[in-house]
């Protein structure tokens, strides 16, 4: 017989629930790891050349120089050069396109008048915009525009991005004069440079402090001239009869630094608009030149005492260049003049003063009397 009923069940029991992973228990994945290569797996590449021996392929360099002394219109020598084939380097004989990132002058005014009388290909420059949402066109703004860069000159088979002047791209929250905030923004230009083959040639201006150490005269951080592994400086010769510049390899990081200056003048070109004639700066190259850009950096109108030298030591180069058949290096002038008490920067004003002829014959600059 059953027992009376109490209204009490007696419930069978639940199964232990299956444990709840925690977890705070599990080590947490990082985000950053240490890999380590050996150095017996890491291919060997060549240094390959845009510029033989002055722009490094695939790398970043940068010119700097005052205002006024004709670097944009080396950027449109350079580029007419690279799209039709003719720069010495890697691509001599293979035209190539550029990219051309510019901000302080106009296209129509100014850009595409100078490439035109460069000589430039003009279906090989193409002017880079950015188009933000909505359409709306915006400045190129680096690094983060890098991504989008590699992924163009892929396809239009660009082999030089200048860009006109650097510091002008650089992100807006970048500040310029800070070494460690600037890497920010030219580290990602080093790898585009490597990671596409192009080369990567950024305008920089001078700033106001003295010396004639070049790389700490560029405006801005230090990481300008530290990230970049070339750096070709331009500066004005006073001294020259013929109102030149100087073009001079103050850095190069993969090649020789002893590589030949170069002096340029600047003449006029006349070309024609639907608003009529205009003028346009040239650049042209007129041949080597023993006078670095190091020589010249902090140049002054020669003082009274100067003038006096120099018409001192014109008499003296004059006899100099006679008692030598008429020319001479002008290393040995330099040497000669130095032992008879002149300086080297008096002896060139001597020169321009004589307007003597200069020439080069293989590694050496001629002087001659004309």
């Amino acid at each position: 017989m059953n027992g009376p009923a109490t209204g009490v069940h007696e419930l069978d029991p639940e199964p232990f629930p299956d444990p709840v992973e925690d977890p705070y228990d599990s080590p947490p994945v990082p985000a950053r790891q240490v890999r380590l290569t050996k150095v017996a797996d890491i291919p060997l590449k060549p240094t390959h050349w845009l510029w033989d021996g002055r722009i490094p392929h695939g790398a970043l360099a940068i010119g700097p120089g005052r205002e006024g002394i004709g670097k944009s219109l080396f950027c449109a020598w350079l580029a007419a050069r690279v799209t039709l084939g003719e720069l010495p380097g890697v691509h001599y004989g293979h035209p190539k396109s550029v990219i051309y990132a510019a901000t302080e002058d106009s296209w129509e005014r100014t850009l595409a008048g100078r490439l035109r009388v460069a000589g430039a290909d003009l279906d090989r420059v193409y002017r880079v915009e950015v188009e933000a949402l909505g359409g709306a066109s915006v400045p190129l703004s680096l690094p983060k525009d890098c991504d989008a860069m590699a992924a163009v000159i892929t396809e239009h088979d660009v082999a030089l991005l200048i860009v006109d002047p650097l510091i002008s791209v650089l992100d807006d929250r970048i500040n310029p004069h800070q070494d460690r905030d600037l890497r920010t923004g030219l580290e990602p230009l080093k790898q585009l440079a490597d990671d596409t083959g192009c080369a990567i040639f950024g305008l920089a201006h001078f700033n106001k402090a003295s010396g004639t150490d070049v790389l700490s005269r560029i405006m801005g951080g230090r990481a300008f001239s530290a990230v970049a592994r070339a750096v070709i400086a331009f500066a004005r010769d006073t001294a020259a009869g013929d109102g030149s510049c100087v073009i001079s390899q103050v850095k190069n990081n993969l090649g020789d630094l002893d590589v030949p200056s170069l002096r340029y003048v600047v003449d006029s070109v006349e070309l024609d608009t639907a608003d009529g004639p205009a003028q346009w700066g040239r650049m042209v190259v007129t041949g080597e030149t023993d006078t670095h850009v190091n020589d010249l950096l902090d140049d002054a109108p020669p003082t009274r005492e100067e003038r006096t030298d120099a018409e001192a030591v014109a008499e003296w180069l004059s006899e100099f260049l006679t008692s030598q058949g008429g020319e001479a290096a002008s290393g040995e002038v330099k040497k000669a003049a130095k032992a008879a008490g002149f300086t080297e920067r008096t002896a060139q004003r001597a020169r321009a003063k004589l307007k003597l002829a200069v020439h080069t014959e293989g590694r050496n600059t001629i002087w001659s009397l004309p």
